[in-house]
Formats: C-alpha cells, sequence, structure tokens
C-alpha cells in the first residue's frame, strides 16, 4: 500500500493532479487503510501477532468511506440539492470517526480531543449562553456530510495541499537521506566551525539546521541528529542541558529555514493567496536571524565557561569532504533553481526527487537496489501517515470554524481582550500558538490558529497577511522547546541525560530570537519583503541582529566579558530597544550596548573575577 501511495503522487505530479476531491479522497483513503494495518489500536503495543481482524475491517472500510467520494462522484454533488440517503449519512459519521481514530493512532490525543469539542461545539453550540460563542445550532444530519463531503471539512485545503505538495517534499527528505546526506551536513559543519571557540555547539547548529529541512520533525530530528552531536558537545564541556538544548532549539528552526520548510509552509500558499517562491523569499531572513541567535548564543556560553574549539585531528578536511561529497548538495540547489524561476512547488519537487536518485548512483554505497527503492518508496509513505491524520483531523476543526462562525467569534474576543492595542492582540495570539503546539503537531496548529487568530490581526489592526502568518507560524513551531511541555526539548534532555525543564528553558535562552524575531517582523514587514527598501531592510536586519545579541546576551551572562548584574539588565532593554523600528529608541539601544561593552573592556581584573561569578 505504501509503494501504491508514493506511485500514485509521482504519477500524478508528472500527468496532472485529479480534481482535488479524488485527488483528497485516494490520497487519504490508501492512508486510512495503511494506519489501521500498521498502528494498533494500542499505542506502542507493536504487531506481534499480525493484524486483528477489526483493524483489517477498519482499514477497507475506512479506505472505502474515501473512495466512496470517487466511485459515486456525481451522486455526492447532487446529493448537496436533493438531500443525503440514509447511507450517505452514515458513511460521513464514520469516515469522520474513522479520521479521529486514525489521528489517535499516528499523533495522539490533543487533536483528537480538540477536534471532538469542535464537533460537539457544533451540535450543541445553541446551549451555549454567552452571546459571543454561542451560534443557533446543527443536527447531525447536516454537520456529518459538511464535514466529510464538503470542500470546509476534511477534504479541505489543509487535506488538498498535502496531497499536491507535502507528501512529495517528504518524499523528497526520505530519498535524500538515503544518499548519506545526514552525515554529509554533520561534517560539512563541523569542518566550518569545528575549530572555533564552541565549536561543537556551532556545529550542531549548522548541521541540525541542514538536517531538519529535510526531515520536516522536530523531535525526529533532534533524535537522529543529537545522537551524534551531543555527545560531541559533551565531551567539549558543555553542561548536559546545554547540549539537549542547542540540538533541540537548531533542530526546531529547520522547519523554518527555507527552501524546505514544514508542512504548514505549504498550506500558507493557499490561506496566503501567494506562491510558495514568495512564502520562501519572505521566510528567508527570520530563518537567518532565528539561527543566528542560536550561533550567538552557543558563543556566548562557550566564553562564559571557556569551552574551546575541537582540535585539528578530529575535524575533517573541508576541501576533501567537498571535493568527495560536495555532489549532494545538488538535489536541495535544484529545488532552490526550479522554485526561484517560477516553477510549481510539486514540479520544483519531483525534480528534486529525480536528481536526488541520480545523485544516489553516484556512489556504490548509496547506490540503491530495487528492493532498496521499494523500501525507500515505503518509508515515504509512512513518514507520510502521521501528517496525512493530522492535516485531515485539522480539518475537521477548521470546518467546524467555517460552518459555526467561530472564527469570528474568536476574532472579536481577541479584540475585545485586548481593548484594541496591537501589542496586547499579538501576545494574546501568541500565547494561543503556543499553548496549542504543546499539544497540536505544527500543521494542525498552524491550521486552527490561522483560521481562528490570524483573520483578527489581519482585519482588526490592518496587517500584512505574510507577517501575520509567519507570526502564528513561528510561534506553533517553537511550542516543541518552550516549557513546560517542550518535546523536542525532552528528546534533547534523553540523549543528553539531562534534567529535561533544565533543558526546555535553556532552549529558550539559546533560541530567544525566535520570541523576538515574529514581533520584529510584525512593526518592521520589511523582514518578510513586504515593500521592502535596499537601505530600509539592511537597517531591519542590523538592528535585529543587534537586537537580538543584547538579549542573549543579558540572558546568558555574556557579552566583551562576562557581565555583571546591572549590565544584563541594560543589555536586556538595550536589545528590546533595537527591535522596535523606530530611529531613536534603536539608535539609544545601540548606544547603550556599546557603552557595556566599552565598560567591560576597561574593567579590572578583580571586578572581572567578581563578574564571572555573578
Amino acid at each position: 500500500m505504501g509503494v501504491s501511495l508514493t506511485c500514485f503522487h509521482l504519477y500524478t505530479a508528472y500527468f496532472g493532479t485529479l480534481p482535488s476531491q479524488q485527488q483528497g479522497a485516494v490520497h487519504l483513503g490508501i492512508a486510512l487503510g495503511m494506519i489501521f494495518i500498521l498502528f494498533p489500536a494500542t499505542r506502542g503495543a507493536g504487531r506481534r501477532n499480525g493484524v486483528p481482524w477489526y483493524d483489517v475491517l477498519l482499514a477497507f472500510a475506512a479506505t472505502f468511506a474515501a473512495y466512496y467520494k470517487i466511485l459515486f462522484y456525481e451522486e455526492v454533488l447532487r446529493a448537496r440539492i436533493t438531500g443525503y440517503s440514509a447511507f450517505d449519512l452514515t458513511l460521513a459519521a464514520l469516515g469522520v470517526l474513522f479520521v479521529l481514530e486514525a489521528t489517535r493512532r499516528t499523533v495522539g490525543m490533543p487533536i483528537v480531543v480538540m477536534a471532538t469539542l469542535a464537533i460537539l461545539y457544533a451540535l450543541f453550540g445553541n446551549l451555549i449562553p454567552s452571546p459571543l460563542l454561542s451560534h443557533p445550532g446543527f443536527s447531525l444530519e447536516q454537520v456529518s456530510p459538511y464535514l466529510w463531503f464538503r470542500e470546509s471539512g476534511v477534504f479541505g485545503t489543509p487535506l488538498q495541499i498535502s496531497a499536491r505538495f507535502i507528501f512529495l517534499f517528504l518524499f523528497f527528505g526520505v530519498v535524500l537521506m538515503h544518499t548519506g546526506v545526514g552525515r554529509f551536513f554533520n561534517d560539512l559543519a563541523f569542518a566550518l566551525t569545528g575549530r572555533f571557540t564552541g565549536g561543537a555547539g556551532k556545529a550542531a547548529v549548522i548541521a541540525s539546521s541542514l538536517q531538519g529541512m529535510i526531515s520536516g520533525s522536530s523531535i525526529g530530528n533532534t533524535v537522529a541528529s543529537g545522537s551524534f552531536t551531543i555527545p560531541m558537545m559533551k565531551n567539549a564541556r558543555f553542561k548536559p542541558e546545554v547540549a539537549g538544548a542547542v540540538e533541540a532549539s537548531a533542530s526546531t528552526g529547520g522547519q523554518i529555514m527555507p527552501p524546505l520548510m514544514g508542512a504548514a509552509a505549504f498550506i500558507m500558499v493557499e490561506y496566503v493567496g501567494v506562491s510558495y517562491r514568495e512564502i520562501m523569499f519572505s521566510a528567508l531572513i527570520p530563518a537567518i536571524l532565528y539561527f543566528a541567535s542560536i550561533f550567538i548564543g552557543v558563543h556566548f556560553e562557550a566564553k562564559r565557561h571557556r569551552i574551546l574549539g575541537l582540535p585539528k585531528d578530529q575535524l575533517p578536511s573541508k576541501r576533501k569532504l567537498i571535493l568527495s561529497k560536495g555532489y549532494m548538495l545538488l538535489p536541495l540547489l535544484v529545488i532552490i533553481t526550479t522554485i526561484s524561476v517560477g516553477f510549481t512547488a510539486q514540479r520544483a519537487a519531483l525534480m528534486g526527487i529525480a536528481c536526488a536518485f541520480a545523485v544516489s548512483l553516484a556512489r556504490k554505497e548509496t547506490r540503491p537496489s530495487l528492493k532498496d527503492i521499494l523500501v525507500i518508496f515505503e518509508k515515504g509513505a509512512r513518514v507520510a501517515l502521521p501528517v496525512i491524520a493530522a492535516v485531515a483531523c485539522a480539518g475537521i476543526i477548521a470546518g467546524v470554524v467555517g460552518m459555526t462562525g467561530m472564527g469570528s467569534k474568536f476574532a472579536a474576543g481577541i479584540i475585545s481582550l485586548a481593548d484594541g492595542v496591537l501589542i496586547l492582540a499579538l501576545l494574546f495570539t501568541m500565547i494561543a500558538c503556543i499553548v496549542l503546539g504543546m499539544g497540536l503537531p505544527t500543521t494542525a496548529n498552524y491550521v486552527v490558529t490561522a483560521t481562528i487568530a490570524a483573520p483578527a490581526l489581519i482585519n482588526e489592526f490592518g496587517l500584512p497577511p505574510m507577517a501575520v502568518h509567519l507570526f502564528v507560524f513561528y510561534f506553533g513551531i517553537i511550542a516543541d522547546i518552550t516549557p513546560p511541555v517542550c518535546l523536542a526539548a525532552f528528546a534533547g534532555a534523553g540523549i543528553a541525560q539531562a534534567n529535561p525543564m533544565k533543558t526546555g528553558f535553556t532552549a529558550v535562552k539559546l533560541a530567544i530570537g525566535a520570541f523576538i524575531i515574529p514581533y520584529a517582523f510584525i512593526y518592521n514587514p520589511m523582514l518578510v519583503m513586504v515593500e521592502p527598501t535596499p537601505l530600509g531592510l539592511l537597517s531591519a536586519l542590523f538592528f535585529s541582529l543587534a537586537g537580538i545579541m543584547g538579549v542573549s546576551s543579558a540572558l546568558l551572562g555574556y557579552f566583551v566579558r562576562d557581565s555583571l548584574f546591572w549590565e544584563r539588565l541594560v543589555l536586556f532593554g538595550a536589545g528590546l530597544a533595537m527591535v522596535v523600528p523606530e530611529l531613536l529608541t534603536s539608535g539609544f539601544g545601540l548606544l547603550a550596548m556599546g557603552l557595556v561593552g566599552w565598560l567591560q573592556l576597561r574593567r579590572p581584573d578583580k571586578l572581572q573575577e567578581a563578574a564571572s561569578l555573578a
């Protein structure tokens, strides 16, 4: 089934996709069948004694429920006018239940609980006394076909984007990893930065950012990349919680780094109404600032604890590495080039996949046999299953939002709470994104927040849609490193054998830029390429980077030298002042930061010893 799912997407990518509802039906139908066969009802139980009969029955029933839209396509369309039969209504209700159960098996309970509450809200919202939350109410005969047969529920925009784009890019990542590119990224990162102060940590940032682009999962990348980078950092004398935090924060950022961003970025294409190329270019500067923030944080941490670079004999040769394995970058270059010159994301992914297979033929150890190719096709489908289930389940929530008008109600609630003050509205939206991100996958989180929160910021405050959607996208992602439920940090802590909560708070300090950058591009949209001018863009980039440096140095206790408490307070305030796009505040912030640096350079040794103990 996995091979057939992959073949279907490659075929339709080359010869043309089916009508959106039919493409989505095949996409979801095969995925549901695979989930019920591969994932047992009890999570973690495994398949020791084969597949039980009830899971086989569920697999066939779920696949049929999705394929019903293809087999009886015209009848389903006519039923919107003439009315649905009892069989249609039963099938629709079962289809929604199949999606909820498949999501529970692959992703977990939080998103299932949210979707269930959304359905209950649609059914019984008329019983809510609050006029802000209540609605006339809908019957089960209205809700189930709306969510299953219409384009606004399970088979809505998120699933359509998954069927057209997301699957192909996930498969591209699987093919690319088969070529050994993960090890190449690690070696390249250590060759470039390993010899500098805190080299092991800086190399981990670069390696994890590169691998994060092709893995698509902050937790998965933390485990995959961290198994190599975290022991290296610990050997270089980084504290265990710091090593785990560096890996977690860098791996999380992989989803915001072009050209291969998280799956939610492809859904953003439809929500914002622009091409993926525009999303990619808009996200580039914020992504650079994010990783610069972690890189700067690692540098300050290494300087404060006197952690040197790695010995030269432990590092690979840059020249030999590029000459022997530089060709592994070709598939990524193909993706970047094809998208940049105007190819669709679908065609760019297809060309990248073809190039990745061609690259794998270059060396004997990566050259795939027919069996290897079948394994890659199967693995590509398996990797996509949790994403397919999550976007289908998120479609239920989005469908209820559209059906009940909950989006406008939520927007009105935000405006009322914020009392028309933009910074408060942004803070409330940030909190909602982070809280949802603690239980929902990034893609589902983005769908929910983009549906209910983004319109308030766009319509009421007149903010650019690109900046707003990137704002909710960012905060949904960094929930993975934000305590108390910071799953990527917990994964890093497990490998580093560190305290999970200490690792989470350390990750927040290292990646503090992630909490500042979204506010920076809301107040200065030139950072996301909204009407940029050369001078304005350079100024925004410089002051944002300087501001992140100031806040990071304050949190980590090192600037030019170890910082006293009052110096950290000044650096923190100066850093925040430079993020505001006002020349006066930015100038004062830069002056204050420069003054602290000058005083630290002139500090007597005795005071310096006291600062190092602070």
